[in-house]
């Protein structure tokens, strides 16, 4: 059986050259620096560029930061949607910061909280100047729900580069995968941030990760600049 696509299109599939310079960048140290809950708590600016996950609760993110840094317990992982209420930041090799946000869309939370921290995140992925992208990752079963396509906007609006990252790739059906697949890269032309080429990823069976890696090693700091 052939080995499952791991980027839409195929053509933008990263070559070996980059899945090794991907490799080498994650299996640097990966050290958590700050977990903001407040903008006076979200550290400082540095030359070092960042790269957000973003997506809607219990989407995958923080199973996804642990399988790209190969850290089973880096990102905390809760089956309660809404358990991430801070914006975490790792510094990956001093030539890359990860931020995982909080999930929306769901949280078992006083409207108030969940206003707080969706009102930091925004103004976070708004006034970041050395935020390279945003990762916006979407469940493959669901595809795009009513909670993110505001968060598109508001990131076309204040011109913050952001790709689709689908999670779960596993449980989606082959035929199901293709046809939405296809209607996500005819929506992503309408939005002038959005990256074309779409990551498929499954945590659970390391479907897509050495593509990944390799996307986000395009974007660090070069080796030996930190």
């Amino acid at each position: 059986m052939a080995a499952p696509a791991v980027v839409y299109p195929p053509a933008d599939a990263p070559d070996a050259e980059a899945e090794e310079a991907g490799r080498l960048l994650f299996a640097q140290a990966c050290d958590f620096i700050a977990g903001a809950g407040d903008d006076d708590a979200i550290p400082s600016g540095n030359d070092l560029p960042e790269i957000a996950f973003a997506g809607r609760s219990n989407v995958g993110k923080s199973s996804l930061v642990n399988a790209l840094t190969g850290r089973r317990t880096l990102a905390r992982v809760s089956h309660t949607p809404g358990r991430t209420r801070q914006l975490n930041f790792f510094t990956l090799g001093r030539r890359l910061i990860l931020v995982d946000l909080p999930g929306y869309g769901f949280a078992q939370a006083s409207k108030k909280d969940v206003a707080g921290w969706t009102g930091l995140t925004r103004r976070y992925l708004k006034g970041r100047a050395g935020l390279r992208r945003v990762l916006l990752l979407v469940d493959a079963r669901h595809g795009l729900k009513d909670a993110d396509r505001p968060v598109m906007d508001m990131l076309d609006e204040a011109a913050v580069s952001y790709q689709l990252v689908l999670t779960k790739v596993d449980k989606a059906g082959a035929g199901e995968l293709g046809a939405r697949l296809a209607a996500l890269a005819a929506e992503l032309k309408r939005h002038v941030a959005a990256h074309p080429t779409i990551h498929l990823t499954s945590a659970h069976d390391g479907i897509g990760i050495e593509a990944l890696r390799a996307a986000l090693a395009a974007l660090a700091a070069p080796a030996g600049s930190g």
